[in-house]
């Protein structure tokens, strides 16, 4: 079994604009591939999807409770994705991140992606919050009892894909068509709704915003690339050094939940070296 380089210290950042599903997934599995032979750092993409049911797989018969018919008759079409967790809403108006990166510690690896989501709406006057305690049904980020943003992963041979998705304008309708993320009576919001009085949300600024608490949260340095620095997969050769992780005692999966709603920014979520490659794991959205 072939493991990942150990990691660069930049992460590499792509805005793709807007992808359909299927397509931001071949790519993510494009980047894996470069990701696992050390061809590419870990990386970020940033990006929205056209209107988009996703089941993971965790969904069970009866999620999608108007039908498949009538959700592609609303022009909203449905996929089975490798992602851990149930069904979810994607669409215009929804930042998308997909962290295609090196992870030994899946636990770690959420509280790390919902600890920047928190940091990125507190910018905005926002109070996040991470329900993880209350069990792996409420992975995510949450203003109060209402749900923010959804989070998602799977892992292959060290390698995470799939992310997180934060409602920052978007309809929240097709959330109320189905039993989203398998809890039958939450309530979605998104940035917009949440905003103090007065205050407005703009989309690339709270792009380049969750980007930038990401990577502080992976203890990267984020650096824009084009689609042909993805797609060719080179890190010049001073960077492929292996680079020793700050953590030297790696958390798993059941104890990180332990350091929910204290921030990791400025702390290292995974340790490299420590790595054990893992298979098919997931978690809720």
């Amino acid at each position: 079994m072939i493991e990942a380089k150990p990691s660069s210290p930049e992460l590499w950042v792509h805005h793709l604009g807007t992808a359909s599903y299927r397509d931001a997934l071949a790519l993510q599995l494009h980047i894996r591939e470069l990701r696992l032979t050390g061809e590419l750092p870990d990386t970020l993409l940033l990006l929205e999807h056209p209107p988009v049911y996703t089941r993971g797989r965790r969904s069970a018969p009866g999620e999608l409770t108007l039908g498949e018919d009538l959700y592609r008759a609303r022009g909203i079409e449905v996929v089975e994705t490798d992602r851990g967790g149930r069904v979810t809403y994607h669409g215009p108006g929804q930042l998308v991140g997909y962290p295609i990166m090196r992870v030994d510690d899946i636990g770690a690896h959420l509280r790390t992606m919902e600890a920047a989501i928190i940091a990125a709406l507190a910018g905005y006057g926002v109070k996040a919050r991470s329900r993880c305690e209350e069990g792996p049904d409420y992975t995510g980020v949450w203003v109060e009892d209402r749900k923010i943003a959804s989070i998602g992963v799977h892992v292959s041979r060290g390698i995470a894909t799939h992310g997180f998705a934060v409602n920052v304008d978007v309809d929240l309708a097709p959330f109320s068509w189905v039993i989203a993320c398998g809890l039958p009576d939450v309530t979605m919001t998104s940035i917009a709704r949440e905003l103090p009085s007065g205050r407005t949300i703009d989309p690339d600024g709270f792009r380049t915003r969750m980007a930038d608490h990401f990577a502080d949260a992976c203890h990267r340095r984020p650096r824009a690339v084009s689609r042909s620095e993805l797609m060719r997969g080179r890190i010049p050769i001073g960077d492929r050094r292996d680079l020793r992780s700050a953590s030297a005692n790696p958390r798993r999966a059941g104890t990180a939940c332990a350091d929910a709603g204290r921030s990791l920014i400025g702390q290292s979520p995974t340790a490299p070296d420590a790595l054990t490659p893992v298979t098919g794991h997931g978690a809720p959205v």
